[in-house]
C-alpha cells in the first residue's frame, strides 16, 4: 500500500535519525539527506519526471495523477538530495538527483528491503558474517542536465560518508537494463554472468517464479570490452567500486526494465579510496 504524502511527518523519517557526517556543498550545488516531507516530495516529482517521463515507465494511477513516484518503503529511507540552491521554486527545494538509503537496522522493524520483491534475501541471512550491516540502495536519478561527474561524485561522497558512519558492510540493490526481452539484452546479462558474478556465500538469486537465466551467451562469445560497453553507467560505476552480480535476473513490467541483484562490499573501499570521495578529489 502506498503511503499518501500527508503521512509522511519529519519525525517519521529515517534520515533525521540518521545524518550524514557533514553535508556535501559544491557551489551553487548541496549534497544532503532530505529534512521533512516537503524536501521528500521534491525527490519524488524528480523520479516521476526521469522515471515515467523520460524513462518511460508505467505509473500507478495514483501516481500519474500526482505526478510523483512514491511507495511504502519512502518513509523508512533515508533520502540523500542534490540542491540546487541558483534555481527558485515555488513549492519547495529544487531537487536535481536523488539516492535512497534503507539501512538494515530500519528494514528490519518495517518489513524487510524492497529488493526483497524480486530476490531472496534470506541467503545472505543464511550466510551472515559477524561483522555484516547490510546498506540498500535505489531510486537512484539526475536531472538530464545535472548529470556530470561532479554531480556524481558529489553523491559518491555523501554516500562514503554514510557508510563510514554506520559502519555499512555490504551494500546492494536492484541494477536496472533498459527493456524488458532478455533476448535483447543477452550480451550484457551474460557478461555479468561470466565476469562478476557473487562468491558462493553472497550468490543471492532471484526469487522462483520470477527468475530470468543470465546465461544466454557462451563466454568466448562476448569480449570484455564489448560487454562493458553495453552496460549502463550506473551498473559500470558499481563494477569499479568492486561490486559483483546475483544469480538470475528479474523483469519489472512497471519501470520496463530487467534487473539485477548488485553487491558492493564495502571493505574492498580502501580507506584511501573513501577518503578521496570524502576530500572531493576525481576518482580513478
Amino acid at each position: 500500500m502506498n503511503v499518501a504524502l500527508n503521512s509522511v511527518k519529519t519525525e517519521d523519517m529515517a534520515g533525521d535519525a540518521a545524518p550524514v557526517r557533514r553535508p556535501v556543498d559544491t557551489g551553487k550545488l548541496e549534497v544532503r539527506l532530505a529534512h521533512d516531507g516537503a524536501e521528500l516530495l521534491a525527490a519524488q516529482r524528480l523520479r516521476y519526471r526521469v522515471f515515467y517521463d523520460e524513462m518511460g515507465a508505467t505509473p500507478s494511477p495514483a501516481a500519474a495523477a500526482e505526478r510523483r513516484d512514491f511507495d511504502h518503503f519512502d518513509p523508512l529511507c533515508d533520502h540523500l538530495l542534490v540542491i540546487d540552491h541558483a534555481v527558485a521554486e515555488t513549492d519547495g527545494p529544487s531537487v536535481v538527483g536523488t539516492y535512497r538509503l534503507l539501512r538494515e537496522e530500519v528494514a528490519r522493524e518495517h518489513g524487510g528491503f524492497y529488493s526483497a520483491g524480486e530476490f531472496d534475501l534470506s541467503f545472505l541471512e543464511k550466510n551472515r558474517r559477524p561483522d555484516d550491516n547490510f546498506l540498500e540502495l535505489g531510486r537512484s536519478c539526475v536531472a538530464p542536465e545535472y548529470r556530470t561527474n561532479a554531480v556524481i561524485q558529489m553523491l559518491w561522497r555523501a554516500i562514503a560518508g554514510y557508510i563510514v558512519e554506520h559502519k555499512i558492510s555490504l551494500m546492494f540493490g536492484c541494477g536496472s537494463l533498459p527493456g524488458t526481452d532478455p533476448d535483447a539484452l543477452a550480451v550484457p546479462l551474460s557478461y555479468l554472468y561470466h565476469n562478476h558474478m557473487a562468491p558462493p556465500e553472497r550468490r543471492v538469486r532471484a526469487l522462483p517464479g520470477r527468475y530470468v537465466e543470465m546465461n544466454r551467451l557462451p563466454r568466448e562469445a562476448i569480449s570484455p570490452r564489448d560487454g562493458l560497453r553495453t552496460l549502463p553507467p550506473l551498473i559500470k560505476g558499481y563494477l569499479r567500486l568492486g561490486g559483483y552480480i546475483g544469480d538470475g535476473a528479474v523483469i519489472d513490467p512497471e519501470f520496463k526494465t530487467v534487473d539485477c541483484f548488485i553487491m558492493v562490499p564495502c571493505d574492498t573501499l580502501t580507506e584511501r579510496y573513501i577518503a578521496r570521495y570524502q576530500k572531493g578529489d576525481p576518482a580513478d
